[in-house]
């Protein structure tokens, strides 16, 4: 019999992550360098644009903890345009469903949504997954990888965006291996919103 279970409910551990989907973790500085080599410069323009960001972000924070709709409209969504992932020639979905088919003898079926999906010419891009800022964005990481997962063309890397607005984390999935990239976080003195956005400019050129 076909079972059928979401993917909040059941995916939510990198241990969990790692046996449903044959997965491991490679933690080789090697692996994952599309997040600290060869990033592109910033305008100035860009960087006064994402102080406002983050200026917008804490003033806002201080009230209260912002959900899902919040950190996406004041963070996210800038940081996309900005990109140019609104753009050709990628395309957005939005609320995006997601169904994952597990070949084995238990038949299992996951499903589950992502909030935000970037594809160009059927290849995820950029996987958004943002949570209530009271949250630690690391409980978004395994269904993030689980999503990214579902990916029908495994044959090349595929690279997702974790973010509850104060933390940023990049994942890198190719074939059986994932991996992580330095935390970015809006709490430290320096704008590592800087960063994130190079990052998304260096992804873009790649895929």
């Amino acid at each position: 019999m076909v079972q059928v279970l979401a993917v909040t409910d059941y995916i939510d551990s990198l241990a969990e992550v790692e046996t449903q989907f044959k997965l491991s973790r490679n933690n080789d500085p090697l692996f994952f360098t599309e997040y600290s080599r060869d990033l592109p410069e910033l305008s100035v323009a860009e960087q006064q644009r994402l102080d406002l960001i983050k200026q917008r972000y804490l003033y806002h924070r201080q009230y209260e903890h912002l959900l899902e709709g919040a950190v996406n409209f004041i963070v996210i969504a800038p940081l996309l345009e900005m990109a140019g992932f609104y753009d050709p020639p990628f395309h957005l979905r939005s609320e995006a469903s997601i169904q994952l088919e597990l070949e084995d003898e238990n038949d299992k079926i996951y499903r589950g949504r992502i909030d935000s999906l970037i594809l160009q010419e059927h290849l995820w891009i950029i996987l958004v997954e943002s949570k209530r800022t009271s949250f630690s964005a690391d409980v978004a990481l395994p269904q993030a990888i689980a999503y990214m997962a579902a990916n029908p063309h495994r044959d090349r890397s595929t690279f997702g965006l974790v973010s509850n607005g104060a933390y940023s984390i990049f994942v890198k999935l190719d074939r059986s291996q994932y991996g992580f990239s330095e935390d970015f976080s809006l709490n430290r003195q320096q704008n590592e919103l800087y960063d994130v956005l190079r990052v998304l400019n260096r992804l873009k050129v790649l895929l």
